[in-house]
């Protein structure tokens, strides 16, 4: 693909004139010649602008196969509306642009390479490392990462910074007055095997803790991932002495669990304790209260994940990382944030006793 930096050299201009010419920049003070030459080299050098690269890319999906492989089982999966949601994105995508798309679940060994090479691009959802990570490299002619991105640059991706959002959920719930702040999550065993809290949100939530001067480790709790995990979890924390004053749990299937272990203990939520978790999944907004948490954009994640896949068939070779904002969606788990009991003083939290 023909560079604006090879225009500008041919033409001997810089490659922000060229820019802003290919660009029809109505400000830009240039003779009628030097523009002529400009674009009579873009056009003899077959150079297609970004914004004609794009309506070539809408076309470049008609008839494509894609592969996706899914680090979940298909149990795994249904259980979790996240990655559903994610699933279904990339589905939507590519039923839009007429692509033909085959689904590959974990098994516990590798899909039949076959697969992967076969297909024109593969998107791959969900965390890989290690040789699973390179055996996908060595069988894609594409790949772009779904809710992960790789160590390096070396590869397309697509995920939202949770690690920053779990610093503006600490940041708001300690505003709220709040100082016996927990967490509960689970083990990213593949990652750093050694390191128990290495999960993303884990990780921020102590480091963050512990420059607060906050950190407690009765109050951090994680374990390997199960459907029991966020109920189990909860009920060991609140049968501490000094339990937190508010949880936040790593996604909102744990939240599930939490609020029957609360409901179990006689606990009231958000008066004995409050709740915040991850996603946003559409249970959240009919619980008892209803759920405050992260709203992580899921399929918008995986249609992304698609359009990524698409520009590299239309010719692009640099690597991108796409990193979608997220919202915190506030509801009944925590006390409403014009409460007039958020953000008091250190001498009326002291009357209120700690939280």
């Amino acid at each position: 693909m023909v560079t604006i930096k090879e225009i500008a050299a041919a033409v001997g201009v810089s490659s922000a004139t060229v820019s802003r010419v290919l660009n029809y920049d109505p400000t830009l003070s240039i003779s009628t010649k030097k523009r002529q030459a400009i674009i009579e080299t873009a056009e003899a050098l077959n150079y297609a602008t970004p914004r004609n690269r794009s309506r070539a890319a809408q076309g470049v999906g008609v008839g494509v196969k894609l592969a996706l492989v899914h680090f979940l089982e298909p149990a795994q999966e249904l259980a979790d509306p996240y990655y559903v949601g994610v699933r279904l994105g990339i589905e939507s995508r590519c039923q839009a642009l007429k692509s033909e798309i085959v689904k590959v679940f974990h098994t516990g060994s590798p899909p039949e390479a076959a697969i992967l090479e076969g297909a024109s691009g593969v998107v791959a959802v969900g965390h890989y490392y290690g040789e699973q990570l390179e055996w996908l490299r060595r069988h894609s002619r594409h790949l772009v990462f779904a809710d992960y991105a790789p160590a390096g640059d070396a590869d397309d991706s697509v995920l939202s910074d949770v690690a920053m959002a779990m610093i503006r959920l600490l940041e708001a719930v300690h505003g709220m007055g709040y100082r016996r702040i927990g967490f509960i999550g689970w083990i990213d065993a593949f990652h750093e095997p050694e390191n128990i809290h290495s999960e993303r949100r884990c990780r921020t939530y102590i480091e963050w803790m512990v420059k607060a001067g906050l950190y407690d480790p009765a109050l951090c709790m994680v374990e390997r991932m199960t459907p029991d995990s966020g109920y189990a979890l909860t009920k060991a924390m609140l049968s501490k002495p000094n339990p937190p004053k508010v949880l936040i749990t790593c996604n909102d299937n744990m939240a599930l669990g939490a609020y029957r272990a609360i409901r179990e203990m006689g606990l009231s939520i958000p008066e004995d304790i409050a709740v915040a978790s991850f996603n946003d999944i559409p249970v959240a907004q009919f619980l008892g209260p209803p759920l405050s948490t992260v709203k992580i954009p899921a399929e918008l994640i995986g249609e992304t994940a698609v359009d990524l896949l698409l520009e590299r068939l239309s010719g692009r070779e640099v690597a991108k990382k796409v990193v979608l904002g997220t919202e915190i969606v506030w509801r009944g788990s925590t006390p409403a944030r014009d409460d007039p009991g958020v953000g008091r003083t250190t001498a009326a939290r002291k009357e209120l006793g700690p939280v």
